[in-house]
């Protein structure tokens, strides 16, 4: 399976992974191969799409402890019967029955089991095979994919029922020789998105004895997510204390307590030192020029790259270049 023209070139950046991976990982665990999982008919033009039924899943990989969030570039929606429990940094959500669930590559959570029977579908799939032909630029347009929203939402047997139904439409037409079946299923995905939209998130909120530590452990996860910056083009995408607080979804001042009092630290000096650090390799092991370094790393101006660097490290970058 070439997945270069796919377009599913696999990331160099260490700290995501890609399609790829997810494959290398189900074809482990599923002991089988890719052609046996991976969709006919797919090429590049299309982005990437795929549905898997999480009962066979669980069942061939035996899976029954928790599944963490995965830092992977690429949204999933779940239908997910079963008891559970989700973590988004500092709230906790009880599943009874049924759950709607909409991952982003962005919002880290963490999926936990409470029973051994679970079933239901979920799908994968690139931005790219949503957003061709479509009023929006990007999934974030939309409100169930925006950051600082919890995707999560508690349904009851009807809906559910009628959920499972659209999961088998979209397993029907993957399977099939169609020609177009990939726009048909690109519409049964946006069916889904509006299932998600007009329900109301999920209410079943409760703290959590280690909720400072969940948010802690999210936050640096998502700041490391964003290094080692290993092209010019590639830009630091976060960079303020509120950046990270939208992509968690809690106040910018719950954020600065919960890591002072883990760390000591501010939000604001813990990104500040990860960005120096990443400035410092760059500046000697790469022979990227002054601008593209200030520019991968968020800044709009060389003069403001060189004064904070300066203001942290007592030397201006081209003094601890040489």
């Amino acid at each position: 399976m070439n997945f270069t023209n796919l377009g599913m070139e696999k990331t160099t950046h260490t700290s995501y992974s890609s399609l790829e991976d997810f494959y290398r990982e189900m074809t482990s665990k599923l002991g089988t191969d890719i052609e046996s999982i991976f969709p006919k008919g797919l090429h590049k033009d299309i982005g990437h799409f795929n549905v898997f039924d999480i009962a066979q899943t669980i069942e061939k990989a035996k899976l029954t402890d928790e599944m963490p969030y995965n830092r992977r570039k690429y949204y999933k929606i779940s239908l997910i019967r079963g008891r559970n429990r989700a973590e988004y940094a500092d709230k906790i959500i009880q599943i009874q029955k049924n759950a709607l669930l909409f991952a982003t590559p962005k919002v880290p959570y963490h999926w936990i089991p409470e029973e051994p029977n679970q079933s239901g579908s979920f799908c994968v799939f690139t931005e790219d095979f949503l957003i061709r032909d479509k009023s929006y630029n990007s999934l974030e347009d939309l409100p169930i994919f925006q950051p600082g929203n919890i995707p999560l939402f508690e349904i009851d047997d009807e809906l559910a029922d009628e959920i499972e139904q659209l999961y088998r439409k979209i397993n029907k037409e993957i399977n099939s020789d169609y020609v177009f079946k990939y726009d048909l299923i690109r519409n049964y995905v946006l069916e889904l998105i509006h299932y998600g939209q007009k329900l109301q998130p999920a209410s079943k909120l409760s703290a959590s004895n280690d909720a400072s530590l969940r948010v802690v452990s999210l936050f640096i996860e998502l700041l490391e997510r964003q290094f080692p910056i290993e092209s010019v083009e590639q830009r630091l995408q976060m960079k303020t204390a509120k950046d990270y607080a939208d992509r968690l979804a809690v106040h910018v001042n719950y954020l600065n307590k919960k890591l002072k009092e883990s760390t000591g630290k501010t939000t604001t000096e813990i990104i500040a030192e990860r960005i120096v650090q990443e400035a410092k390799i760059l500046l000697r092991q790469t022979k990227w020029n002054i601008s593209e370094i200030s520019y991968a790393l968020g800044f709009e101006e060389i003069a403001h790259f060189s004064n904070f660097f300066k203001k942290k490290t007592s030397l201006a970058p081209l003094e601890f270049r040489a």
